[in-house]
């Protein structure tokens, strides 16, 4: 025996074969949220029927015990069983020769279909789980719809499964809040070939945002205007907004393009950046970890400042900067996969013993030192705590005009201190 999972729609069984209908009306268990349990009713009313809302970890179970005694089980699933369905956690739990998949047309292709729009290239997002609670500036990958904004801001064309908690109106009033509201029209399809079906197309988000939603919606975001490919890496000095006393106090292009390869960042890294400056090499860091996100701390309340105008004007959301001396406010913040120091503050010692701790496996902490005195107190530390480290001398120089002819201007020596934890 193997258990079907099969897609259904909320037209019952006018969405389905008369093979698969039969399959289900021969069914000795059925599986499948409450709503879609009452949909077929009269097809499932002599077999035995659970409801998995809230009980999803118990289905793998539900599923074993029934094939066990030789019965005949199904799961209802809506649409595509595996487009952010439950078939792809049950691939997880059971030997994929014991299920079988009977698709149906998904949701999303419905919605589309409803306002005359393609959607091969559309990035789908599902929001449809716990309450995320509303949406507030700054909130970052702990928030339910953190993941939503980052597609937002790197995608022209979104197809969102909303919930009731998590409706069209809660991402509306997200875009709001984030500025980026104007940038997309918004379509909501809800209850999809229902008798009260309610398409709402192309209307401001700010629209959308004073609604009232059930949840049964999918969520179409359009981008008015492609955008550009953004530069990723190798962002010149002079984007940066700096304070400048005699040169720009920022981690200069040379020297933060090692330093960023040095951590070996991944798409998804948690970075820490202690002593952030004008932010040049966390605001980076973001932009190479679009999944992920960038913990900052700046002592310094002018270049605290700036470090917030970089962000801001840079467009970046996976960005948290804190004005305070580190290591006050580092216990708050998730382990990460990377860290960098361009400032201290006198903490040195301690601060390197406290960031090797707390670093994921693998993790890098890179550290830029422009004193002798720094220097030599980082690789001591660093030769106390028998880290595995290196380090390299860098000093670039620039050209610059003279008359019609070019020299080369030499920039200050940094000694870029890269280091692990040895392995237990």
């Amino acid at each position: 025996m193997i258990c079907k999972i099969i897609g259904v729609l909320d037209n019952g069984i006018k969405g389905l074969t008369a093979e698969t209908l039969n399959i289900i009306q021969s069914a000795d268990l059925v599986i499948g949220a409450n709503r879609t349990l009452k949909l077929f009713y009269e097809q499932i009313k002599d077999a035995k029927q659970l409801d998995l809302t809230g009980h999803l970890k118990d289905v793998p179970e539900w599923i074993n015990v029934a094939l066990q005694a030789n019965q005949q089980v199904i799961v209802l699933a809506t649409g595509d069983p595996l487009c952010h369905g439950i078939a792809s956690y049950l691939y997880k739990k059971i030997a994929a020769e014991q299920l079988q998949i009977i698709p149906n047309i998904s949701s999303i292709q419905l919605a589309f279909a409803q306002i005359g729009l393609a959607w091969q290239d559309a990035k789908i997002v599902s929001v449809h789980s716990k309450n995320a609670t509303e949406w507030s500036k700054g909130a970052g990958p702990e928030h339910g719809l953190y993941g939503l904004l980052q597609a937002l801001l790197n995608a022209d064309k979104l197809a969102i499964l909303t919930s009731p908690d998590n409706s069209p109106d809660r991402i509306a009033r997200m875009m709001l809040i984030e500025n980026i509201a104007d940038q997309f029209d918004i379509s909501v399809a809800e209850n999809l070939l229902c008798s009260d079906e309610k398409i709402i197309q192309n209307k401001p988000v700010a629209y959308i945002a004073d609604q009232t939603f059930n949840g049964n919606d999918i969520v179409i975001l359009n981008r008015k205007k492609a955008s550009k490919p953004a530069i990723i890496f190798g962002l010149q000095d002079s984007d940066f907004y700096q304070r400048k006393p005699d040169k720009g106090l920022i981690t200069k292009r040379e020297v933060r393009a090692v330093s960023l390869a040095r951590m070996q960042l991944k798409p998804d890294s948690i970075v820490w950046d202690i002593g952030a400056g004008s932010g040049s090499v966390g605001l980076e860091a973001a932009r190479l970890c679009s999944q992920g996100y960038v913990y900052a701390i700046e002592k310094n309340s002018a270049d605290y400042e700036i470090a917030g105008k970089n962000a801001n004007q840079l467009a970046i959301y996976n960005y948290q900067l804190i004005n305070s001396k580190a290591p006050a406010g580092l216990e708050n913040w998730p382990a990460p996969d990377a860290i960098f120091i361009g400032g201290t503050g006198g903490e040195l010692a301690g601060l390197i013993q406290r960031c090797l701790s707390r670093l994921n496996p693998d993790g890098w902490l890179v550290m830029n030192f422009v004193t002798i005195e720094n220097l030599t107190t980082a690789i001591e530390t660093l030769k106390q705590l028998n880290a595995n480290w290196d380090m390299t001398q860098l000093q670039a120089s620039r050209s610059q005009a003279i008359l019609h002819m070019y020299r080369m201007q030499a920039e200050n020596p940094v000694w870029i201190v890269s280091a692990q934890r040895k392995p237990a």
